[in-house]
């Protein structure tokens, strides 16, 4: 297997760690510094500026001008930049460590131009495969999404960059953003849906929250109290920023009295013109607007925003270790779904080469769209490791999926592929040809028909500046595939258990707005917990390897607040290669109904060939609860428990029973 070595004068280690908590010390000062600023000062300073990714300056207090970039896969807006494989594919790693350096590869690329502060990470859990977004997140899973959030964040705020994490919440869909109200129970919401912005906020320690385009329950996420007073300040005790999605705000009065911080990308809101008849009423307060400048100026103080420069220069813009990240993010999140035998291909095998994505590397759509200093193709990075490619042969890979045209923001996508490219798997096969899928897209597609005809798959994501250089050497085995899917593939769309329920109902009209319900029907049984009387084709955290792995047999133990599993595992095949272990818990006699399984820890291991190695996978207490409603809160019900450990969420390889007690 191909050792990855990182190198460059520019690793995390010769800059400095940057602190990422506000402290007292930073809230009196901010508290200071907004007691001096003038009621028109603090209006400007709440609401988006210039061209609506900036913070104005208040220059005579030494407030600089702060500016923002999206997006989670790499610096963009007036800039070009290294472009990182998706979130998704990020999720499909399994490699919270492989994410923290992507993160900081992210801070430096933003340190290198200025940047403040980094529009992501994206964290809507996957419902289904047709939301266009889903390319940016992190797949079906919460506690999945969480390890990766956090890795994430804590990699770019290293750096004295902010990260900002979206969108909260229950925005897991793109048709009709605005006008859709996500209506679901309160168990639901706190074990699906809030796991990962939870975990950003409180171990991540993430400076800032943005809000989402639709309803919460009946109302609007950047002025909802629930999310946002009751759940982050309150529950969360989140004391940085938060920030409406652009052009997502709705009501002065609820944004001032328990809505957003700052409203982007301008002031429709919060300007001098409305805000100021309502003060002078006493409908809203100058007090409500000061909470919003100091936790802003605390948050900047934290990162040292009024103390040094922005903009590094000793970081070039092509950051050869934002180069050696991407490169290796790439070949770790490939995922291989099917073989026959004819991958790896023999070193003087003759291809041909064909498709729609075989002479470009596609992005998602949107504000994750970006624009790479340079980018290897499918095509390029064969032709780098020298490849045998000619028009006609025994071998041909297609290259197929999607791209920002068809899977991005603002609207959904479909479950096909784009139109026509079933066909080409067609001719390729009259040819006689040996057919290898090479696929790009954010999440499952329409496998039913190419599933049986293609010898082998490999769902390539969106992978990246890197991803032919990647894809060449997984196909040439000179890189043994490792990535695992972060969400389940259904073998048809209705098999997925939110589909009765993932599109909205008709509209109803709410404050002048026409208003559709989505009603998160299925609740807590999302992507693999809810495959029950139908498998998936392919079911969460599977993937293939060009070696294989064998279980011994687990062993559990207390350990602090719950239990060390403790396993062996051996790489009985030819070829050194990496295993993810996944380790999944269920309740034995619940109270109330739960998933037959759910991951609660995972570990993935690089193994050399006929090497052994030990994983230890602790789970805390709080692996074993469920959110009781009744309660509000967290709720861990004494019994017992059966702990599964596996390659998939169906590929159970042991299992250990244990009992919690009060």
């Amino acid at each position: 297997m191909k050792k990855w070595i990182l190198f460059s004068l520019f690793t995390a280690a010769v800059l400095p760690v940057f602190a990422q908590e506000i402290t007292p010390a930073h809230r009196e000062r901010a508290a200071a510094l907004t007691a001096q600023m003038t009621l028109q000062e603090k209006i400007t300073f709440v609401a988006g500026f210039r061209d609506g990714f900036h913070i104005a300056p208040i220059e005579r207090l030494g407030i600089p001008e702060v500016r923002l970039a999206d997006g989670p896969q790499g610096v963009r807006n007036n800039t070009r930049s290294t472009l990182f494989a998706c979130g998704v594919a990020a999720a499909a790693s399994w490699n919270p460590e492989l994410v923290n350096k992507m993160g900081i590869a992210l801070g430096q690329d933003a340190r290198a131009r200025g940047v403040h502060v980094l529009l992501g990470p994206g964290v809507n859990i996957y419902r289904s495969p047709l939301c266009g977004r889903n390319f940016e997140y992190f797949g079906e899973d919460p506690f999945l999404a969480a390890e990766t959030a956090v890795a994430y964040i804590q990699g770019v705020q290293s750096q004295g960059v902010m990260a900002t994490v979206k969108h909260f919440a229950l925005n897991n869909l793109e048709y009709d953003r605005h006008h859709t109200n996500s209506i679901a129970d309160e168990r639901t919401i706190n074990e699906i849906y809030f796991p990962a912005f939870k975990a950003a906020v409180e171990r991540g320690h993430v400076a800032s929250v943005m809000t989402s385009y639709n309803l919460v329950n009946g109302v609007h996420s950047a002025e909802n109290p629930y999310l946002i007073g009751e759940t982050l300040r309150g529950k969360w005790n989140f004391q940085g920023f938060t920030m409406s999605d652009w052009t997502s705000t709705y009501s002065p009065v609820l944004l001032m009295q328990d809505g957003v911080d700052l409203e982007m990308p301008r002031g429709f809101c919060f300007n001098e013109e409305t805000l100021s008849p309502l003060l002078e009423r006493g409908v809203v307060t100058e007090a409500q607007l000061d909470a919003k400048v100091q936790r802003i100026l605390q948050t900047y103080l934290a990162f040292g925003f009024l103390d040094r420069d922005q903009l590094d220069s000793s970081i070039p813009e092509d950051n050869p270790y934002s180069r050696e990240v991407a490169y290796q993010l790439a070949g770790e999140s490939i995922v291989l779904l099917k073989n026959d035998g004819i991958l790896p291909l023999g070193r003087r095998q003759k291809i041909a080469l064909s498709g729609p994505r075989a002479d470009s590397i596609p992005c998602g759509g949107g504000s994750g769209a970006v624009d790479p200093l340079y980018a290897v193709s499918l095509r390029d990075g064969l032709n780098q490791i020298g490849a045998r490619i000619q028009e006609d042969a025994p071998v041909e890979i297609l290259a197929l999926g999607f791209d920002s045209n068809t899977e991005k923001e603002n609207s959904d996508r479909s479950f096909s592929l784009p139109d026509g490219q079933e066909a080409l798997v067609d001719e390729a096969l009259a040819k006689g040809h040996k057919v290898v899928l090479v696929v790009n897209a954010g999440g499952a597609a329409d496998l039913s028909r190419l599933e049986s005809k293609a010898n082998a798959i490999l769902w390539a994501w969106y992978p990246g500046q890197e991803g032919g250089k990647a894809l060449a050497e997984i196909l040439y085995g000179r890189i043994n595939p490792s990535g695992r899917l972060p969400m389940s593939f259904p073998r048809a769309l209705e098999d997925n258990p939110s589909q009765p329920y993932y599109l909205p109902a008709d509209p109803v009209s709410k404050r002048g707005h026409s208003v559709k319900p989505s009603v998160y029907a299925e609740g807590v049984f999302v992507g693999y917990r809810g495959y029950k009387s139908v498998l998936p084709l392919y079911p969460f955290g599977y993937g293939l390897s060009y070696t294989e792995f064998s279980y011994g047999p687990l062993t559990v133990q207390p350990s602090g607040d719950g239990f060390d599993v403790t396993l062996e595992i051996r790489n009985t095949g030819k070829m050194d290669g990496a295993e993810t272990v996944q380790l999944f818990v269920h309740e034995d006699h619940p109270l109330v109904p739960r998933p037959e399984r759910e991951l609660k820890a995972f570990r993935k291991v690089f193994i050399g060939k006929g090497q052994t190695q030990k994983v230890v996978l602790h789970l805390p207490r709080e692996a074993f609860a469920w959110y009781d409603s009744s309660l509000h809160g967290w709720r861990v019900v004494p019994g017992t428990f059966t702990l599964e450990a596996g390659a998939s969420a169906t590929d159970i390889r042991g299992s250990v029973i244990v009992t919690i007690t009060e």
